[in-house]
């Protein structure tokens, strides 16, 4: 059997006097608490042209899953935080995003994208209200290029800040963050704030958000941190509490369990916020935005499900077929540790009421799987988890079929 190639970025030590640099080394930036990750065998993949671990060879896909339901995990992401300041800051982003950033306060963050002129949509992200400034932490894709070309009407300035991102993540992540920074938070850190603490004598911006529905926080490093004296000082508490370094493959299958769509896969340009369940995050009251008055015309129902898989996992891409007929595709998948079946969201080309619940997929070996399709989030459907008032860690494996 012919399986398909998959290609990574690998780091290798540089020997001699003359060693090889790359041509474009703004292309590809390794993240400062890489050197955390170099013992691992790490590989690498792209995002936002930013280096972030694809696997690393000291913990397996489901180990990573359990280590964040149940314990404390640390992900150095390729998030790309772009800085928009000036006396039209909030009026500018106002325009390039879909809700109101004058209804968010100062130390709040708030979900936010942006869309085409023609209602797909771009990327998402992040967005950490200052007084004076904003910060936007955008997932994949090409948001810093679309400012530039719609600001010239603007007093505005767009600013690359070079600001790293780490998410901590998982039920015992609270306990390692009061355990780390140095005295006490001085107000409480609720769901979607961020504020200013130091770590080892080092001034940070953490925010509690994060791409697991878990409890979390996520570490904003700035040029001017002393990134080992931060990174080393995390990793000694961590111990504490079983810290595992992770990869991409930590939140996989509990952000689909969860229902959180990852930019250029369950959303792209093809597709508009209201087919993917975003109704909530478009004001369409609001002044005038990019795609507002092509969204004003869009069908405003969701395409957007979850899916249970029997027996294996769906293939990314995967046609979803109802009675012998094509009725949308697989757009994320992966296996569930949990529930002990494979999950993914899926994209239907119409309505859910118009099919049956029971659909086949195909699997990485071109065989057919039976699939139920589910609502998202798959559980925890009032967001309870990562708002800290569920507290109970599942102790073992809840299988759906039984």
């Amino acid at each position: 059997m012919e399986y398909k190639k998959r290609f990574t970025i690998k780091a290798f030590d540089q020997k001699g006097d003359r060693p090889l640099e790359l041509s474009r080394p703004g292309n590809m930036k390794s993240h400062p608490w890489s050197y955390m990750e170099l013992p691992f065998d790490p590989e690498y993949e792209l995002y936002n042209n930013r280096m972030t671990p694809a696997s690393l060879n000291n913990i397996t896909p489901d180990e990573q899953y359990w280590a964040v339901r149940t314990g404390v995990i640390l992900r150095n992401t390729g998030e790309f935080p772009v800085e928009i300041s000036g006396k039209d800051a909030f009026k500018f982003a106002n325009y390039i995003f879909t809700r109101d950033v004058n209804k968010i306060k100062s130390g709040r963050c708030s979900y936010q994208f942006a869309c085409y002129h023609d209602g797909g949509m771009i990327t998402d992200g992040v967005m950490l209200h200052f007084k004076d400034k904003l910060w936007m932490a955008q997932a994949d894709g090409d948001l810093i290029n679309w400012y530039l070309a719609h600001s010239k009407d603007f007093d505005v300035k767009i600013n690359d800040p070079n600001v790293w991102v780490s998410q901590i993540q998982g039920p015992k992540s609270l306990d390692l963050l009061h355990a780390v920074i140095d005295g006490k938070l001085e107000q409480p850190l609720n769901y979607f704030d961020f504020c200013k603490v130091f770590i080892n004598g080092e001034e940070v911006i953490i925010s509690r958000t994060g791409f697991s529905n878990e409890l979390g926080w996520e570490i904003y490093l700035q040029p001017d941190n002393d990134f080992k004296k931060i990174g080393n000082k995390l990793w000694e508490i961590g111990k504490k509490f079983n810290l595992k370094l992770t990869g991409t493959p930590v939140f996989r299958a509990r952000r689909i369990e969860a229902g959180l769509l990852s930019a250029g896969r369950d959303f792209n340009k093809s597709t508009t916020p209201f087919d993917v369940g975003l109704n909530k995050f478009v004001d369409m009251q609001k002044g005038n935005f990019i795609g507002k008055q092509a969204l004003e015309r869009k069908n405003k129902n969701h395409k957007i499900m979850g899916l249970r898989v029997k027996d294996g996992i769906a293939c990314l891409g995967s046609k979803i077929t109802n009675n012998n007929q094509c009725i949308g595709e697989v757009t994320s998948s992966s296996w569930s540790p949990y529930q002990e079946c494979g999950v993914a969201i899926i994209r239907l080309n119409n309505d859910f009421e118009e099919y049956d619940k029971i659909v086949e997929v195909h699997n990485y070996e071109n065989k057919k799987l039976k699939a139920y399709i589910c609502d998202l989030p798959m559980y925890d459907k009032n967001s309870e988890i990562v708002r800290g008032i569920d507290r109970k860690i599942p102790k073992s494996s809840n299988p759906w079929f039984k």
